[in-house]
């Protein structure tokens, strides 16, 4: 079985990833359980041949040189595939995620439909945040899918790499690929803001650079739409004001205050009958009180002013698991999983998921 063979068997088992490692068969993530597929185990040589055959001849070079390397590839009408490749002490080893074929809509995913509001902003900036694997990417892809299908204007895109590939439809969109086409997230912002956008999507915020010049480029009127790996929208808000230097944390506040305009935090959770998955959000709103939250380093009321704020389409991780529960579609243990994964405080400094009734 070639690696093309295996992408083709991940894909029709429905599988988010292929795991390659030396030493061990190639293993399928199903509905966020590792499935290991029933075959011989894959040889150092093996491996290794087998990420290498879907490289070119820079990346292989750089995964020689740096041990590891992000990169996509392009299976016909299999689709996309993301790829990180590395080493472990076993040898040689990735892991391949499937970028759907097709761009889903916020309607077809089920998203809050305060995300179409959210795509019609003309500037500000919206993070996404949840940890790895919770469908940060696909929220993103539904939001710039429906600016590109109800709006004209310039969508610049800046990932590493290029996940889902939109066709320029109502806007034109133009994306660019770490590595490929730029060679640092923040090369590529500062350009950005010479190639006339109105949307600039950054796959991640990494460093300083990076989250300075987003920043400033949703101060100066685009609408920024990034990721963070953060569990919550008050740990999100403190995630960007701790990367700036201790004299610079007044100003990053007042820029952010200025800024922010939405955080959407998610979280895959199982359902109850095994059927697949199901996304719990916490969605933060900017309003006047948010902002002066920030602005005056009381972030930990933020959860407060969310609570009371549901009207407006906020809504807490916690009320969001609650209606899951409810609805029959998570059990109890998923609560719990939510629970261990937010640890988020409220005021009083309770933990804002643990007074869910089961």
């Amino acid at each position: 079985m070639d690696i093309n063979e295996l992408l083709i068997f991940t894909k029709k088992n429905k599988a988010s990833d292929l795991h390659l490692v030396a030493g061990l068969p190639p293993t399928l993530r199903i509905n966020g359980e590792i499935v290991p597929i029933r075959i011989n185990a894959l040889s150092p040589s093996e491996t290794l041949s087998m990420i290498q055959s879907i490289m070119n001849d820079k990346q292989k070079a750089l995964y020689e040189q740096q041990l590891e390397i992000d990169f996509s590839i392009h299976l016909g009408e299999h689709g996309r595939f993301r790829i990180n490749a590395f080493h472990t002490i076993n040898g040689a080893a990735a892991v391949l995620r499937d970028i759907p074929h097709k761009i889903s809509s916020i309607e077809e995913l089920k998203l809050p439909k305060i995300l179409e509001k959210i795509a019609f902003l003309s500037k500000g900036l919206v993070l996404v945040t949840g940890p790895t694997g919770s469908g940060k990417s696909t929220t993103l892809a539904a939001i710039v899918n429906h600016i590109n299908e109800n709006i004209g204007c310039h969508i610049l895109t800046i990932e590493d790499p290029v996940e889902f590939v939109h066709k320029s439809k109502q806007s034109l969109v133009n994306q660019r690929e770490l590595g490929t086409n730029t060679l640092s997230f923040a090369n590529a912002l500062r350009s950005a803001l010479r190639e006339d956008p109105d949307v600039i999507l950054i796959g991640e915020l990494r460093d300083l650079d990076t989250i300075r010049l987003a920043l400033t480029a949703a101060e100066t009127g685009h609408l920024v739409l990034a990721t963070l790996h953060t569990s919550s929208a008050a740990k999100s808000i403190d995630r960007i004001i701790d990367v700036f230097p201790e004299g610079d944390k007044s100003m990053a506040r007042s820029m952010l205050s200025s800024s922010i305009e939405a955080v959407i935090t998610q979280l895959l959770l199982k359902k109850i009958d095994n059927s697949g998955r199901v996304a719990a959000f916490e969605i933060l709103l900017a309003n006047p009180a948010i902002r002066n939250l920030i602005r005056d380093d009381k972030v930990p009321q933020i959860f407060s002013i969310m609570q009371v704020n549901s009207k407006s389409g906020m809504k807490t991780l916690k009320n969001s698991v609650q209606e899951l529960l409810e609805q029959g579609l998570i059990s109890e243990d998923q609560v719990k999983t939510a629970l261990n994964f937010a640890e988020e405080d409220d005021n009083d400094g309770n933990n804002s998921i643990s007074k869910i009734k089961y």
